[in-house]
């Protein structure tokens, strides 16, 4: 539902928290740059930080609201760049993070103690004393489940968080998750290639609905791949510490198949990555399980263009037309 506008930024009601979130918010994965985890990539190569809080600064001049970090994000430095910009403009936006991943020496990321004193550490990275929404970064609780969903319904009692939201992969699991914690707000990946969380009439969307939960699309671009960025001739290699060196959709092979998709969708919007940013974006706020789309960047212009389709709808033949177009690059 839109709500508002502001410097033609449009403003959405995420589900029964009242907040009202710009319909694309930023997501602030690459503000913590190349990182590892457990042995593994899951940062962002080649971030120049000068650019990038650069960037934060820019999308609150353009009206964005809603910046959506996590306390693995380059291990505490996004939150610590996005604190550093806020300053005294805390009070004008919506901050969300997460914990999950960063394992500091706890036995497991969900150990009660272990999220407190995470909450503690972002807190103090977002030189804040509450958030508005606090995540759980995934589903994956081990032996804590109980116990996280206890602690983190005292934390909202305390006042340290507003909403509680729940972050996943799979959509069973999510549900489960409703079941269990009622979060306020889940969150998920979605985009035009996966859109197994946004389905009209699925078991998700019907209980999200129910129970007037908001959704918040992660990964709309599918990291780039939707902004027709790579060739099959010369597929993409990452650099250390990125996330996506690992991954099949950079490979020549996947890049071949998705080629003449982008073709076609060039043709009816028209070339450019303004065009193909507002195919994607408006794409999934088309969907009514959608609250907001949160895009990542690397710099002002990014943030410029990301922001750009935000008073740009499609209509229902648009919508239908795309969804064809992607329906044999679908994830299951």
């Amino acid at each position: 539902m839109v709500d508002s506008a502001v410097n033609g930024h449009v403003r959405k009601r995420l589900g029964r928290t009242g907040l009202k979130v710009s319909g694309i918010s930023l997501g602030l994965w690459t503000l913590g740059g190349p990182n590892w985890n457990e042995g593994q990539p899951i940062g962002w190569a080649d971030v120049d930080e000068a650019q990038a809080v650069a960037a934060v600064e820019r999308g609150l001049e353009l009206g964005c609201n809603h910046f959506d970090t996590a306390d693995v994000y380059g291990n505490g430095r996004s939150e610590q760049r996005l604190g550093r910009v806020l300053g005294a403009r805390r009070k004008d936006v919506v901050i969300a993070t997460k914990v999950g991943w960063f394992q500091g020496t706890a036995e497991h990321c969900f150990q009660p103690l272990h999220i407190r004193h995470q909450l503690e550490q972002s807190l103090a990275n977002l030189r804040t004393d509450y958030l508005d929404i606090y995540y759980f970064h995934h589903t994956e609780f081990g032996p804590w489940r109980d116990e996280a969903v206890e602690v983190m319904r005292r934390l909202k009692e305390e006042g340290k968080i507003r909403f509680i939201g729940q972050s996943g992969y799979e959509v069973d699991a999510l549900c489960e998750m409703i079941e269990l914690l009622d979060p306020d707000v889940v969150q998920s990946r979605a985009h035009i290639m996966d859109t197994r969380m946004i389905e009209s009439g699925s078991r998700l969307t019907r209980m999200m609905a129910e129970r007037d939960i908001g959704f918040v699309a992660f990964s709309p671009l599918a990291q780039g791949l939707l902004l027709n960025k790579y060739r099959p001739e010369a597929p993409p290699s990452f650099g250390a510490g990125d996330n996506r060196g690992g991954s099949s959709w950079f490979t020549a092979g996947f890049l071949a198949r998705l080629a003449p998709v982008m073709e076609r969708v060039e043709q009816r919007f028209g070339g450019g990555i303004e065009s193909l940013l507002r195919v994607s974006l408006q794409y999934l706020l088309a969907h009514p399980a959608v609250s907001c789309v949160i895009p990542g960047f690397r710099n002002v212009k990014q943030v410029e263009l990301d922001l750009a389709p935000a008073d740009k709808p499609l209509d229902r033949e648009d919508v239908a037309w795309i969804g064809a177009q992607f329906k044999d690059l679908k994830m299951n």
